[in-house]
């Protein structure tokens, strides 16, 4: 797989570089920010080599690759200059939306270290308990003292994480903001904001607060140290700002963010630890549903990504945290509706997609491949995901399940979830058990509407053999039953299919060069009938040739001797010897201005390698387009 084109291949359809504001990625996706997102062409994308989905929400518009997300990302990044000065002409987006963006920036950066925290964690409980059952207690050992150190410094030092992240969303001076954070977990500092004396500064009473661990406060303290870099980058000269701008930045914010904004943050912070607890304490049970049912709904809108925080905080505060025991229950529910779907289809890639799928969100709890490859596109293994995961949460809520770190949910990191008990942990397991069995078993023996051949199939044999579509098969020589097809070739171009003797070319007119279909072009656009390599595009990009995957060669001549216009009222949107996908938009063309200027804009789509099956049939009528088969091909026996 090319990574490179295929990171050329997005950024030439989000608009080029220059309509990238930023870019981010998480485990499956890039998330763009675009100047202007109706440069973007979605469909296109969505049919790229590589492109599970895209899905544009909160304000983002997000690729969806699974895991060969960071290559992608790795050769996207040198192609893009963003000019962090430019003012930009913008979409307006909402405040919400806003929101949404900043805390997916600031904290998906963060999400590799704290799951190999949480896997860290989840081994030291495993030995543990083993080492307890042979009455042997690890815990005084040096070596479990030196690991855990390492699961719990990400958390402890969470206000210089956060400081590093919120500096790039906020455009603030990143090693400022390290320094401000790196002072809230200062050890003379934490002292004194836990010891029994009165804490002053500049002779005023502050109010005392654990900043270590702490989530919020650092959030503000660099969103208004923003600020006040930008103000003394205007009134401090040049030649002074190097020593200036910084010096004054921390002998400004020190003194707010301890008298002011740091207590503000900590009350934000109980706030929203008060809320989630009151939702636990009023109904466990409905709370876990709740979060079970609708966090991978969440995670299509990106809004799970509000609620991060709360679990962070949860950990970094009290050691422990449920929010993700429940969208575990999630999670499972998608694998499980995933492998349902790889026991129950036929359709070949589609088994291999929700195998796939399936492991990647049971195994390692990321669960896009499995929401967007399958479950979302056949819509009733979704809803029996949301139904699963719901129940399972509800369990969990009930049983008390806590994890005593933030780890993303798979097998993986069960041990996680071990901590507070055995008791708690079955709960968990059978939680798990019910999302995962029961969105499997609803989806296997419920079903959904297949994808994929034999849908292909039983649609072009329709189209071919009802009297309402009024429609013929024409065959060069020999009469062909199009029900004894073995493929079926979708139209490239929407318009009305006709025979190829109707082409004014004895060339084409003959099948001197294989045997095929014509279509007289409605919309002037050629797209990728299936999965295909582009093999040629002439120099005048009237003709192109096609590899498909299933072997048949093509060629699509757009017009008659539009060879003599040199490219003129065409555009090419893909680049020779690429592979791309069914329907990604090849060439368009002005078919008002090519009958302007005379020229019959009738396009042959000829088979080229028609010597090697034993039939090929044109599949006549009007409203060809991409969802309609056009061409029916018998195999040799």
């Amino acid at each position: 797989m090319n990574y490179n084109q295929i990171a050329k291949d997005i950024l030439t359809n989000v608009g080029g570089s220059g309509n990238v504001k930023g870019l981010t990625h998480c485990f499956t996706r890039l998330r763009f920010q675009l100047k202007d997102s109706k440069r973007a062409n979605k469909e296109t994308i969505e049919h790229l080599e590589g492109v599970i989905s895209v899905v544009e929400s909160g304000g983002q518009f997000q690729v969806v690759l699974g895991t060969k997300v960071n290559q992608v990302y790795d050769a996207m990044v040198p192609m893009i200059s963003i000019d962090e000065t430019t003012e930009i002409s913008e979409e307006k987006v909402s405040i919400w939306n806003r929101i949404l963006i900043a805390v997916s920036a600031m904290f998906t950066p963060m999400v590799p270290a704290i799951a190999a925290s949480g896997l860290l964690k989840g081994f030291l409980t495993i030995a543990k308990i083993l080492a307890a059952k042979q009455g042997v207690d690890i815990t005084v050992n040096q070596t479990y003292t030196l690991i855990m150190a390492g699961t719990d410094a990400l958390f402890y030092f969470m206000p210089v994480i956060l400081a590093y992240t919120s500096a790039k969303v906020f455009k603030a001076n990143e090693f400022i903001a390290m320094a401000l954070g790196g002072t809230m977990c200062y050890p003379s500092v934490v002292a004194l904001m836990t010891g029994k004396d009165v804490v002053s500064m500049f002779g005023v009473t502050i109010t005392k607060a654990s900043y270590a661990s702490s989530v919020i406060p650092i959030i503000i303290g660099v969103f208004i140290l923003s600020y006040v870099q930008k103000f003394l980058e205007k009134v401090i000269p040049e030649v002074l700002k190097i020593i200036l701008v910084p010096g004054l930045s921390l002998l400004v914010m020190l003194p707010a963010t301890f008298m002011v904004f740091g207590p503000i943050g900590i009350y934000i912070g109980n706030a929203i630890t008060f809320v989630y607890t009151g939702m636990m304490n009023l109904s466990p049970a409905i709370c876990g549903a709740f979060i079970g049912g609708m966090w991978c709904v969440f995670v299509i809108f990106g809004a799970h990504r509000a609620l991060l925080p709360i679990g962070i905080n949860d950990v970094a505060q009290f050691g422990h945290q449920n929010l993700l025991a429940f969208a575990g229950a999630a999670n499972f529910s998608q694998g499980g509706a995933a492998l349902g779907v790889m026991l129950k289809t036929r359709n070949k890639d589609l088994k291999t997609v929700a195998a796939s799928a399936a492991i990647s969100a049971s195994v390692c709890g990321i669960t896009e491949p499995a929401i967007y490859g399958c479950n979302l596109r056949l819509k009733r293994p979704m809803i029996y995901a949301i139904i699963c995961g719901a129940i399972g949460g509800a369990i969990m809520g009930v049983g008390g399940v806590y994890g005593d770190s933030f780890a993303n949910n798979g097998i993986l990191t069960f041990a996680t979830y071990a901590a507070f008990g055995m008791k708690p942990f079955v709960y968990y397991l059978v939680g798990v058990g019910v999302s995962f069995f029961g969105a499997m078993i609803l989806t296997y023996l419920f079903g959904f509407d297949e994808m994929g051949d034999k849908k292909k199939k039983t649609e072009a044999t329709a189209v071919a053999q009802t009297p309402e579509s009024k429609t013929t098969v024409e065959t060069k020589n020999t009469e062909f039953d199009p029900s004894e097809a073995d493929l079926f070739i979708y139209s490239p171009i929407e318009g009305e299919a006709v025979s190829m003797t109707k082409v004014n070319d004895e060339v084409f007119s003959s099948m001197a060069l294989g045997n095929g279909i014509a279509i007289i072009p409605e919309k002037g656009e050629v797209v990728a009938p299936e999965d295909c390599t582009v093999t040629l595009i002439y120099p005048t990009l009237h003709a192109l040739g096609l590899m498909l995957d299933n072997g048949v060669e093509m060629i699509i001549h757009v017009g008659i001797n539009t060879v003599q216009l040199e490219g003129k009222h065409f555009e090419k949107f893909v680049e020779e010897g690429s592979h791309i996908k069914k329907g990604t938009k090849i060439l368009s063309f002005d078919i008002d201005a090519l009958k302007k200027e005379g020229y019959d804009t009738i396009v042959p789509i000829i088979v080229s390698n028609t010597p090697v099956f034993q039939q090929v049939s044109g599949i006549t009528g009007k409203g060809a387009t991409l969802e309609k088969s056009v061409i029916a091909i018998k195999k040799n026996q």
